[in-house]
């Protein structure tokens, strides 16, 4: 086998045990609240100038309830001095991976990164080592765990910049601009014809070979941080126009919250975090 061949092999087996969870984590009956979040170690990173980069996501077993787990005795990075690495606060329900990222030094050898999350009762850790079958690449991550067309891609992802609210207050929705470019890859696809399903109604096009619409150049933003929930305008995918993507946030307590915004060209993607200190009225 080349090295090419081997990489992707390594690869593939990286990205299985990245976001491989112990049976135990799946729950033989669906819960929509009452449950806690599971921490995932999926991978860590080579750095250029020598140090590695570890990559952690989660489960929040419940189906339907957001978790507010601020950083500190129940959700904790270690060791490093301080509870707060840059993790999560709020945790959307389900599987999420690649979450949040945290740099060791060239020096860090055998040692273990861990992070813990303690809620209702029940203590999960994630354990991050630089054991060698779980090196990922940062395109992995970017690409959400396909690797399809290949490494050698000519696409790359969006940019993305957020222009910072005047104010936030809770008496009025906030409005959120990203700003994106792009390469214009990957192309879009000849529309295909989908015959229509009743006698009478005209054919549908699609701009996908799997029959499903290509959203196109996009923008989705969630809440990473926050004492309470967060709700959007609009919670799905929002089209860029004008090199802008254009929505509103609106608040129901004061503090600080971090949101973040992810550009999609359909194959590739780029996120941003904004953080807002809202006030009351």
């Amino acid at each position: 086998m080349g090295r090419v061949g081997l990489g992707l092999a390594l690869l593939i087996g990286a990205v299985a045990q990245a976001q491989k969870l112990p049976p135990d984590y799946i729950p033989q009956t669906k819960f929509n609240s009452g449950q806690d979040v599971v921490p995932s170690f999926d991978g860590w990173l080579r750095n250029p100038d020598g140090t590695f980069t570890m990559v952690f996501g989660y489960l929040n077993r419940n189906y339907k309830e957001e978790l507010a787990i601020p950083a500190g005795v129940n959700n904790k990075v270690e060791p490093g001095g301080d509870a707060d690495r840059g993790q999560p606060t709020w945790f959307l329900p389900r599987r999420h991976a690649w979450v949040f990222q945290v740099k060791v030094p060239a020096d860090w050898g055998q040692k273990e990164l861990v992070w813990t999350i303690t809620w209702h009762g029940r203590t999960e850790k994630a354990y991050a080592t630089l054991q060698m079958e779980q090196e990922i690449i940062p395109r992995l991550i970017m690409s959400r765990g396909n690797l399809s067309p290949g490494l050698d891609d000519p696409n790359r992802p969006p940019s993305i910049s957020i222009e910072p609210p005047s104010a936030a207050t809770l008496d009025s929705p906030v409005p959120l601009v990203a700003l994106v470019t792009d390469d214009g890859l990957p192309k879009p696809r000849a529309p295909k014809v989908v015959a229509a399903s009743e006698p009478g109604k005209p054919a549908a096009q699609t701009n996908s070979a799997e029959g499903r619409p290509r959203i196109g150049l996009n923008v989705t933003w969630s809440q990473y941080r926050g004492p309470a929930k967060v709700t959007f305008d609009r919670n799905g995918p929002i089209l860029v126009g004008d090199g802008k993507a254009i929505t509103a946030a609106h608040f129901s307590q004061p503090g600080v919250y971090v949101l973040r915004a992810t550009a999609s060209d359909g194959e590739l993607s780029t996120t941003s975090d904004l953080t807002i200190a809202v006030t009351g009225k």
